[in-house]
């Protein structure tokens, strides 16, 4: 649906085992850092009271594909894929950076929610055409890599 936006991270020491691979558990978090800076791109803040748009995560599915190592750039590409009435799908590809092996993919579903009560409701207009455009071009860098 929407053209990827980029994040380039680097995997720091503390996120790896003993082998210098990082725990799996560790993609939820990144996907989190990713879509927090797609926020960012597209609505201008990650606060709800500025956005009027917050949402929770209500299915993640996760496919590893090869491991990611101790000081591996990741190239992670986020884009939305689904927009429904109160929920959007948003798809999270992981590569090594420069040689842009994909590592992991992430699908994400997240429920609009009310930043007050918790509640959820429709997709307000104006983050919907955002979701939809996504961030064409842009590229974020986390890891002081130049792109």
């Amino acid at each position: 649906m929407s053209t990827p936006f980029r994040l380039l991270l680097r995997v720091r020491y503390g996120e790896c085992d003993m082998q210098g691979i990082v725990f799996n558990a560790r993609f939820a978090e990144y996907v989190d850092i990713s879509t927090a800076e797609l926020t960012r791109v597209l609505f201008g803040s990650v606060d709800p009271t500025k956005t009027n748009a917050d949402w929770k995560v209500v299915k993640q599915t996760v496919e590893w594909k090869a491991p990611g190592r101790y000081d591996d750039v990741l190239d992670i590409r986020v884009r939305t894929t689904k927009i429904g009435t109160t929920s959007f799908t948003v798809a999270t590809e992981f590569r090594r950076y420069p040689d842009e092996t994909v590592i992991v993919a992430a699908e994400t579903v997240y429920v609009m929610i009310d930043p007050t009560t918790g509640g959820k409701h429709s997709i307000p207009e104006a983050q919907r055409a955002a979701l939809e455009r996504g961030a064409p071009g842009i590229t974020v860098d986390h890891a002081g890599t130049t792109t």
